[in-house]
C-alpha cells in the first residue's frame, strides 16, 4: 500500500489508520498525514508501531486519537 498523497510505501501501523466517522482507511504516510491529523477523529493500532513510525509521531492521547481497533 502507498501514501495517497507522496507515493510512499506505507508501514503495517500508517495503513491502519481509518476515519472513526467513515471507517474508511486514510492511506497516508505519517508524515503527510501530520498536516491534518489535528482536525481529524481517527483510530488506529498502536501495538503495530515500528521504530520508524515512532521517529515520525508523537502520540497523544486525547479525544482525537483513538488506539483501539
Amino acid at each position: 500500500m502507498r501514501c495517497r498523497c507522496c507515493d510512499v510505501a506505507l508501514t503495517d501501523y500508517e495503513a491502519t489508520r481509518k476515519s472513526v466517522t467513515t471507517n474508511e482507511y486514510y492511506d497516508m504516510c505519517n508524515r503527510c498525514f501530520s498536516t491534518i491529523k489535528d482536525d481529524l477523529l481517527y483510530k488506529d493500532r498502536i501495538d503495530l508501531m515500528s521504530s520508524s513510525d515512532v521517529d515520525d509521531v508523537e502520540i497523544y492521547y486525547d479525544d482525537n486519537n483513538y488506539d483501539e481497533y
